[in-house]
């Protein structure tokens, strides 16, 4: 069983199943219009099908040692999503990702649900370096990596097409030994 990570502020991270599948889609569908405007992937998940369908893939991954997906719950409801997008096994480095819903912004969630995926993933999976990347002007985004003690490593030109644009994206970049020295 994947375990489930403590964030604090009465914040769990649990492994999403596909008994998750219709409250992910309804979470999804409620704010679809403001994730859409940083992240391409809102308009393919259409049914509660299709968030079974990215469990499925996500759980793959997981097993596969690949990336792991966590369902951000608070007040005993799901808010978001954080995760590790990918893993790479061989370099020991890995990519976070999260969105969170509107009701549950301005509480300092997303701030703990990734120091609660730094920890395990320094800790528990023994990565050696984390990176965040986020779209330019996003900056509440962009505010995670910053408060968490993350570099700024660079800005990647058009990274991402969301819908007819294209969006520059900042990475930020976090050692292990930087993590313990904090």
């Amino acid at each position: 069983m994947p375990e489930v990570l403590k964030a604090g502020r009465g914040l769990e991270l649990r492994p999403l199943s596909p008994g998750d599948a219709k409250a992910l889609y309804a979470l999804v569908d409620a704010n679809r219009e403001r994730l859409r405007r940083w992240l391409p992937w809102p308009d393919g998940n259409r049914s509660a099908a299709d968030s079974r369908a990215y469990i499925l893939r996500m759980r793959a991954l997981r097993e596969a040692g690949l990336g792991q997906s966590f369902g951000l719950w608070w007040k005993d409801r799901l808010v978001g999503v954080a995760g590790f997008n990918w893993i790479d096994g061989v370099n020991l480095n890995a990519a976070i990702g999260y969105w969170l819903a509107q009701e549950a912004e301005g509480q300092g969630l997303m701030s703990a649900a990734v120091a609660a995926l730094l920890k395990h993933g320094f800790r528990t999976l023994g990565l050696h370096r984390i990176e965040i990347r986020a779209a330019v002007r996003n900056r509440r985004s962009r505010a995670i990596p910053k408060r968490l003690g993350f570099r700024h490593e660079g800005t990647l030109r058009q990274a991402e097409r969301l819908g007819s644009r294209y969006v520059d994206h900042a990475v930020y970049g976090l050692l292990a030994s930087e993590w313990r020295a904090r």
